[in-house]
């Protein structure tokens, strides 16, 4: 594989900011981060592509975590083929690695064993593992899902998911209130699945019991969750209460206000927070019908809505718009970038991802000051190059 050196950019470590620096890649991985001025007096052996970026921003990766598809592509056409096609249409977005979602079905087992081939054999953005967005959900906050899909919790029928998937599960959304819930996160926490309460109608108390058991990320806050009142906080409202939790918010300015977006800032810290797109699979297309969980869906208002009866369906957020929007809503550079990378990395347990220091892997992604994608490397691979 043939190193590369990035200079002359901003670099964002992923726990502090760097100007005018460059990053040294070597074997698929971070080999060195040093100054401009060290760089200029530096020798290079001759299979060091060089890459000049001119003061662009170098930054980690961006992580995408909850995104059922986009492009025409997405797990619910129970196809590796298109779980494969997905991830060469992110890199374009500045995404290296992702989590493909899944909404709960009739045979939830045979879709995830139609999807596991698909890991290990991509030519773009890694997938770390499935999110599963269900099935064990509260049928009063379903949004667009199907209440003939839910299922009781039954470690069996967790155990046959776990297998299915050939144990590529990394998170999964459920609803702490549900009956026999502590025991499936004893399970999970066993398995190393990050559980984030989601789709839930549970009461403070429930949520709080969820957080002992190990719940502790959140799925699109504000978004399928009982809302925060004055005798109960309520789903939402621990979120903001609790310092240990995390979650993720979908900042396309649609699904949550942006306004609301300052008080998050307020009540956590910019570590705990996760941006994710939750976009869907007609995302990009050119054409209709659009299909999400296999209903048509229309565009408006910014969102992807079902046909039918006009409820939210998902996004059609990139990562690269999502990172733009949360410096527009009031978060500094430096946190937005974390949100999109380092914060996600750290939750998911990616212990090499996410950030920009030696012995992590090569997923970079370069943008400018007008939030164009110029640059995407996954593993030290230079996928996009758009630097003259």
């Amino acid at each position: 594989m043939k190193s590369i050196c990035l200079h002359n950019g901003t670099i964002f470590a992923g726990f502090s900011l760097m100007e005018n620096c460059a990053v040294l890649i070597e074997d698929g991985v971070i080999a060195d981060v040093f100054s401009e001025k060290r760089f200029r007096g530096k020798t290079f052996a001759p299979n060091v592509e060089i890459i000049d970026v001119g003061g662009a921003y170098i930054a980690p990766g961006f992580i995408d975590t909850h995104i059922h598809g986009s492009g025409g592509f997405g797990a619910e056409d129970e196809s590796a083929d298109s779980l494969l096609a997905l991830s060469e249409f992110l890199v374009q977005y500045g995404v290296t690695s992702f989590n493909p979602t899944l909404y709960p079905s009739a045979d939830m087992p045979r879709v995830l064993r139609s999807l596991a081939p698909a890991f290990g054999k991509e030519k773009g953005a890694k997938m770390m593992g499935f999110h599963l967005e269900g099935p064990f959900l509260s049928p009063d906050r379903l949004g667009v899902q199907k209440p003939e899909t839910l299922h009781p919790v039954d470690i069996a029928y967790m155990e046959e998911l776990w297998d299915a998937a050939d144990g590529h599960i990394v998170n999964m959304t459920v609803a702490p209130e549900i009956k026999n819930m502590h025991e499936l996160a004893l399970y999970c926490i066993k398995k190393g699945i990050v559980l984030q309460a989601g789709h839930t109608n549970g009461a403070y108390e429930n949520m709080v019991e969820g957080m002992q058991a190990g719940i502790l990320h959140s799925t699109h806050l504000f978004n399928a969750m009982s809302p925060m009142e004055h005798r109960n906080p309520n789903a939402v409202g621990a979120v903001l209460i609790h310092e240990e939790m995390t979650c993720e918010i979908i900042a396309d300015g649609f699904h949550v206000h942006k306004d609301l977006f300052k008080l998050l800032l307020r009540d956590k810290n910019s570590d705990k927070i996760v941006l994710v797109t939750d976009s869907l699979k007609p995302t990009g297309q050119s054409a209709p019908p659009y299909f999400a969980n296999n209903e048509e869906v229309v565009f408006g208002s910014g969102l992807w809505l079902r046909k039918k009866d006009k409820v939210i369906a998902g996004s059609a957020l990139t990562m690269i718009k999502g990172l733009e929007n949360l410096v527009q809503f009031g978060f500094n550079l430096d946190a937005a970038v974390r949100a999109a990378s380092a914060n996600p990395a750290r939750i998911m347990g990616y212990t090499r991802k996410g950030a920009i220091i030696p012995g992590f892997n090569a997923d970079i992604t370069v943008f400018d000051k007008t939030w164009n994608i110029l640059a995407v490397l996954v593993e030290g691979d230079l996928k996009i190059n758009k630097i003259d």
